[in-house]
């Protein structure tokens, strides 16, 4: 076959749906509008019998590497952006539940693919875990903050895969956060004990196990603090000004995981003093850090701890579907905690499988990235969610 037969071709997806809203947690468009702006990649000599869906809350997957070469391979892929594309700020996961359905019904009923396997990677690894529960066995009517929402009704799919996963948004952001701010409006009251980036007199790595269960401990009094905090706002701003009022907020400080730092903690084979979004210290008080600005429901729904049910060790033992998890052995966003907690979740027929050396993003590691594929692809065939491929791969 040709080199010009194989190319894929890439066709935008479009799609626009109402719902009943009081009031709008996206820019533009009226308020009970949502568009939705996905892309569908295939080959024209690729089955059409099955489609992986990757969706992330907020990130567009259609230019990572693994789901275009899988395109390329021959695997048809759908890459769904949420109505909350590059802006997590007001993000409701219970709404971008609804998006995802909205991409598996336009899958089978306008594309006319028969099998759809949720391809969940990095933070779309929780969501997917998330819709499958729900669609499968659905048992949530609102939000954390109590606003209604319609979950019935959400097809389910016929497999989910996990990639470079973390358990939860909620987890991964919590165990990120810097355990040593004691002032939400003020990061600069910290507590020297707890500051991983002070180099006069903060602690040094490697750290101790008591040094780690502490500084965890304190994390998650944060974490509950700032949702204690979010309760009453909430509760005052409905006393005061009626059930749908808002708030907007920052928090400070939220990529000061030890494991960064020291890489024996949750051991793997990442390089110490970087993470996946760059050198921590930086990352930890920057524009881009996790869960930096925020609303009060968003909050509740994404990053609280205790309130969000994005989580796979809540929702993972309501998944019965066929299910791959493919963990990266040098990945500097989604530690071997994670991957265990994600795979003894799952409650269905499931393998495991850990790629040597590949980092998070795949970036600059051809072999490690042809592994990926090849472990997904041959899950597939041998799961019967793929009939085959095309005669040149």
């Amino acid at each position: 076959m040709s080199k010009e037969a194989i190319r894929f071709s890439t066709t935008p997806v479009l799609i626009a749906f109402s719902e009943a809203s009081q009031s709008r947690d996206t820019y533009g468009g009226g308020v009970s509008n949502v568009i939705l702006q996905g892309m569908h990649m295939r080959r024209p000599d690729a089955t059409k019998d099955t489609v992986l869906v990757f969706m992330h809350p907020t990130a567009t997957l259609d230019t990572l590497p693994l789901p275009r070469e899988l395109a390329r391979r021959g695997v048809p892929v759908l890459t769904c952006g949420s109505r909350y594309p590059h802006n997590d700020s007001a993000l409701i996961m219970e709404k971008v539940l609804v998006d995802l359905g909205q991409y598996i019904k336009y899958a089978r009923e306008k594309l006319g693919y028969k099998r759809v396997v949720l391809a969940g990677w990095s933070g779309g690894a929780s969501l997917s875990v998330f819709y499958q529960a729900q669609a499968e066995s659905p048992n949530i009517t609102a939000t954390p903050s109590g606003d209604p929402v319609d979950l019935s009704g959400l097809p389910p799919a016929d497999a989910i895969m996990q990639m470079a996963a973390h358990s939860a948004r909620a987890r991964i952001m919590t165990e990120s956060m810097d355990a040593s701010i004691l002032n939400e409006l003020n990061p600069d009251e910290r507590d020297p004990a707890l500051d991983l980036y002070n180099e006069q007199n903060g602690p040094k790595p490697p750290y101790s196990a008591d040094f780690v269960s502490a500084y965890r401990a304190a994390q998650m009094a944060r974490n509950r603090k700032i949702t204690a905090w979010v309760r009453e706002t909430l509760d005052r701003l409905a006393r005061t000004g009626g059930p749908d009022q808002e708030r907007c907020f920052v928090t400070h400080g939220t990529m000061a995981d030890p494991r960064w730092l020291d890489p024996s903690v949750d051991a793997n084979e990442r390089p110490p003093g970087q993470c996946y979004l760059g050198v921590p210290a930086v990352v930890n008080n920057g524009p881009i850090g996790l869960a930096r600005f925020a609303t009060l429901r968003s909050w509740l729904s994404q990053w609280s701890i205790d309130e969000s049910r994005a989580n796979t060790e809540l929702q993972g033992p309501q998944v019965t579907v066929p299910a791959i998890v493919i963990a990266n052995a040098a990945d500097d966003c989604c530690p071997p905690s994670h991957t265990e907690t994600i795979f003894t979740s799952l409650a269905g027929p499931k393998e495991l499988h850990t790629i040597s050396g590949a980092n998070h993003y795949y970036i600059g590691q051809r072999e490690q990235l042809q592994t990926a594929l090849d472990l997904s692809i041959s899950w597939l065939l041998k799961t019967g969610m793929l009939d085959g491929l095309p005669d040149d791969t």
